[in-house]
């Protein structure tokens, strides 16, 4: 979606852009800061003056008003950026107050035009007008624009502040290809940067928010980059990808949701964004990873604002409501995972096959650590797959002074009225031939 079209009277209405999971995509520098769930927004004027926007989630950024609607009833994500606002109205508590929804009502330009937002859920609601207010005056974006006109200035920084995002919200370079060219002219620049920064500890503190910035930019651009294209690439593409993609989960989460912030809707809006921040970890995993390690990874992220494994659990759990690429599934073991609906357990099944079929499989059998390394994953997930085609009677397993190891599944092939005939095809002819080898 573009987030640069406009809607209502006069523009007043900007298109919000957001996540597959139905997060909001801030914007440089923006932090999320309050959110509250049955949020209408109302026109004052007879008639009124724009379309009402009903029953959605309202987030406050240090730069925007975000309406997101809580079910897809045709309505868009909206957005009024607190530039355009001009006054906001003093709260008066009196007796009619009591029997509605609170209410507050602001200014905005163009036109000048009134709006209500009422509040139908549950929230504080007096901390939110706090936030509101103070995110007004603290006119963050001023700040913005200056840094975007010293910038301009600068003229070698341009690149790094524009990014590969046009004014109107379209790509200006399509594919990983063009990507990593563009990336490697915003590397030099950022070398210059962090050269700069790392002169002085006053100095690095100064760039800490740029970096964090530059970093998220570039997740963003990371995971728009089409999958499809990932066999058209060569090797020094895909280790550039490798080496971005471990960077970034360094760095961190620009804007964690917090209880603070979301009240609520802490838990729901925590579980949108941990099903934005799993795809690089289960890209990198091979599209399966234990909730164990992906606790770490996300605790990493957020920094400071550390979860709960309940808090986790949870989150993960709410997937199944929302339209999500990923989802949370429990091996017969008991080991809880998160993998992508894409993942195909055929496929590995087919590939496990393979591995026990070699030759050398079929004479010494394969571990969870070779299977890792043919499957690319971790040896605890190979395992849990090698485990799963036990049950499914494609392995049969070993237990020895060695450790567990896992041989073909021969049984099937051997013909019950004749035991006593070796047999010279199939796999089990390829096992005789494999044992009979060693017995040399």
């Amino acid at each position: 979606m573009a987030s640069g079209s406009s809607i209502g009277v006069g523009g007043l209405f900007v298109n919000a852009e957001v996540t597959t999971s139905g997060r909001p995509v801030l914007r440089r520098n923006e932090v999320e800061c309050f959110l509250l769930s049955s949020v209408d927004f109302d026109s004052e004027d007879d008639p009124p003056r724009f379309t009402a926007l009903k029953s959605g989630n309202l987030i406050l950024t240090t730069h925007r008003l975000i309406w997101i609607p809580s079910e897809p009833n045709g309505a868009v994500p909206s957005s009024i950026p607190l530039a355009a606002v001009t006054h906001i109205f003093s709260h008066k508590k009196s007796i009619k107050s009591m029997f509605h929804s609170p209410r507050i009502r602001f200014q905005a330009d163009p036109g000048s035009i009134v709006v209500t937002i009422v509040f139908r859920g549950k929230g504080d609601f007096d901390c939110f007008l706090t936030k509101f207010w103070e995110c007004w005056r603290g006119r963050a974006w001023d700040e913005e624009d200056k840094s975007e006109t010293e910038t301009s200035r600068s003229g070698g920084s341009a690149t790094v502040a524009q990014g590969l995002y046009g004014n109107d919200g379209t790509v200006r370079m399509v594919g990983l290809a063009g990507i990593l060219r563009k990336e490697q002219e915003q590397w030099e620049s950022t070398d210059k940067s962090l050269q700069d920064a790392f002169q002085d500890l006053n100095a690095l503190m100064s760039k800490a928010k740029e970096m964090v910035s530059l970093a998220e930019k570039m997740r963003q651009k990371l995971l728009s980059a089409p999958s499809s294209q990932n066999s058209s690439t060569d090797d020094e593409e895909m280790g550039s990808k490798e080496e971005m993609q471990q960077w970034m989960l360094s760095v961190g989460i620009i804007s964690p949701v917090t209880k603070e912030s979301a009240g609520a809707l802490y838990h729901q809006e925590l579980s949108r964004q941990l099903a934005d921040f799993v795809r690089i970890p289960l890209e990198q995993a091979g599209g399966m990873i234990s909730l164990t390690d992906m606790y770490y990874h996300f605790n990493r992220a957020r920094g400071t604002e550390l979860i709960s494994p309940d808090d986790l659990w949870q989150a993960c759990t709410l997937w199944e409501k929302f339209d999500v690429p990923v989802m949370l599934r429990k091996f017969d073991s008991g080991v809880m995972v998160i993998q992508n609906k894409s993942h195909s357990d055929e496929e590995v099944m087919s590939r496990i096959r393979m591995l026990v079929t070699k030759t050398e499989a079929l004479r010494a059998g394969v571990t969870a650590s070779d299977a890792a390394l043919t499957l690319k994953i971790a040896p605890a997930m190979a395992k849990e797959h090698l485990l799963t085609a036990e049950t499914k009677g494609l392995l049969c397993r070993d237990m020895s002074p060695d450790g567990l190891r896992f041989y073909f599944n021969l049984f099937p092939e051997i013909d019950l009225t004749n035991l006593h005939i070796v047999k010279d095809f199939g796999t089990y002819g390829e096992w005789v031939k494999a044992t009979s080898i060693l017995s040399v």
